[in-house]
């Protein structure tokens, strides 16, 4: 189950981008996120909303999404990241806000740290 108390941390870059602009979320989500389906979860609700970017498992057992899109969107994404899917629980995630610099079309998968990947 997702945890109720999700803590989101800023780091740099936190500022707030102009009206309309495309904007890059960094977002390393922490707590029971790997092998709980966490990266299907959060590629399937960045397609559903139109967002370009990737998510990975990190060697430290957290989970690495980059999306980029618009802000509000983003944001959309953030608390849906923040609630996670069923079976895991999310304890923090730390965002970074920048500016876009092209991902690529879509969003994917990608092999990460992880030996499991």
């Amino acid at each position: 189950m997702a945890e109720d108390g999700a803590r989101r941390v800023s780091g740099d870059g936190d500022g707030e981008a102009a009206a309309g602009a495309q904007a890059r979320l960094d977002a390393t989500v922490r707590g029971r996120v790997q092998g709980v389906g966490y990266r299907v979860f959060a590629l399937r609700e960045s397609r559903d909303l139109g967002l370009d970017g990737w998510v990975a498992n990190q060697s430290d057992g957290a989970v690495r999404v980059v999306a980029e899109g618009p802000r509000a969107t983003l944001e959309t994404l953030l608390t849906r990241l923040e609630a996670g899917p069923p079976a895991g629980w999310v304890d923090a995630v730390h965002v970074r806000w920048e500016a876009a610099r092209g991902v690529g079309p879509g969003f994917r998968i990608e092999s990460g740290s992880h030996r499991g990947d």
